[in-house]
């Protein structure tokens, strides 16, 4: 059975050179973080594996440097300046390959750090708005942490974890940090309306967090029998479900169910999913398996990139050599889509920066990674349009995406593409 004990006391047993687990986005248990940098002085070499993180990452900061090694599979704000640095490390994974790095033994965790609910009559904490990888945390880690939390919702799925399986917990009443959706841009809603405009009834829907997928989610409320299997969500969910556009009446996996691995929104949407029926939330190494979600007919599957270039490579995870983000589960839903009868995987994203660099490119920025081979995407759009690139060759593609381009750019592609794919550029159709 766990003990009830201070953050401080929790803490204590973390040891130089152990590998300490911290849990994802909204869930992140700050007071133990706090805890635990607080003993800096007293540690060295503490390796902390984590996805993006929210709240403060005070052990980043490069005096630690000595005492605590960061290896990140997701790169947050919170530690992008340290990655970009050399501060702290990037790993390069899938989502659904995460939890495997824990359960095969290839990256072992002495301790895990988590926050979860409060226990229930019967003895079960909740992991709450995140199970992704942490539900295989603390099924392995020698010695499991939790910050016990009454603003933390109790989710349904395989997010339970009973006291007796916890060595120390940690009573705190803080609030979750929240995201609530802004103001949509007008570039925001004409990606939303052509993405929208190839969404079937009966889709299956991936989205993340962020202004293109909620401009998606506002334009669906005419259609019917919509279902959820996503790694993540927000609050565009929550009108289409009380409106009953989304049912999951079409869904194979778990139908009638809304599939999700973590979560984060408003405090609107956390008393959504508390202790709501219609929301089941599993491990990232389930949600995110292409050979699950390719059951469900109509996988819509919606992502973002930073930049893509004329034959269809993404970058979503690096702005040139600079480490930006992370592989997350784009390629997972990307080709768990292409895989499912029907289903449609899609990259979103506006044609140029706000400094009017065209997010459209003739080759990708020296030193960039390819998240989403161009052997794998399907459709492109943008603010100008949305085209279907699968089964096109390197010329038609161009001439594609071209089509998609800022007009300002237009031009420059179009040279850079003759000079590429010669004088016969345009004459195949």
């Amino acid at each position: 059975m766990g003990t009830y004990v201070t953050a401080e006391e929790a803490v204590s047993v973390i040891k130089s050179e152990d590998r300490v687990f911290i849990q994802t986005a909204a869930a992140t248990p700050q007071e133990l973080v706090k805890a635990m940098t607080a003993r800096a002085h007293e540690l060295r070499n503490v390796e902390l594996v984590s996805l993006h993180t929210e709240g403060d990452a005070p052990y980043a900061k490069d005096e630690l440097s000595e005492s605590f090694i960061i290896n990140a599979f997701f790169v947050g704000a919170n530690i992008r300046k340290a990655v970009q640095s050399g501060r702290a490390n990037y790993v390069p994974i899938f989502l659904s390959e995460v939890p495997r790095l824990f359960t095969r033994g290839i990256m072992p965790l002495d301790i895990a750090l988590v926050h979860v609910s409060p226990p229930d009559k019967h003895g079960f904490c909740s992991l709450g708005v995140s199970v992704d990888s942490a539900q295989a945390a603390v099924h392995t880690a020698k010695t499991v942490i939790a910050q016990v939390n009454r603003n933390m919702p109790r989710t349904h799925g395989d997010g339970l974890i009973h006291v007796r399986n916890i060595n120390y917990l940690v009573e705190v009443n803080d609030p979750l940090p929240e995201f609530p959706p802004h103001p949509l841009t007008d570039i925001e809603k004409e990606i939303g309306k052509h993405v929208a405009s190839i969404v079937e009834d009966g889709a299956c829907l991936q989205m993340g967090i962020g202004a293109i997928p909620d401009a998606v989610l506002a334009l669906l409320g005419n259609h019917k029998n919509l279902g959820i299997h996503t790694e993540m969500f927000s609050d565009g969910i929550i009108p289409l479900v009380e409106a009953g556009v989304i049912n999951g009446e079409e869904k194979k996996v778990h139908p009638g169910k809304i599939v999700g691995s973590f979560i984060m929104g408003s405090r609107k949407l956390y008393d959504f999913v508390d202790d709501n029926p219609l929301l089941v939330m599993l491990g990232s190494d389930y949600v995110n398996d292409t050979a699950v979600m390719r059951r469900n007919a109509k996988m819509t599957a919606i992502n973002s990139a930073i930049e893509v270039d004329l034959t269809g490579q993404v970058c979503a995870d690096s702005i040139g050599i600079k480490q930006y983000s992370g592989v997350g589960g784009q390629m997972d839903f990307i080709r768990g889509a292409s895989l499912s009868p029907n289903g449609k995987p899609i990259i979103a994203l506006p044609s140029q920066t706000r400094r009017g660099e065209s997010r459209i490119v003739p080759i990708l920025k020296s030193g960039a990674s390819v998240v989403t081979t161009r052997a794998h995407v399907h459709y492109i759009a943008t603010e100008y349009g949305i085209r279907f690139l699968y089964g096109k060759n390197t010329r038609q593609r161009a001439e594609l995406m071209i089509e998609i381009a800022h007009p300002d750019h237009r031009e420059t592609l179009s040279k850079e593409a003759h000079d590429r794919f010669g004088s016969n550029m345009f004459a195949m159709r």
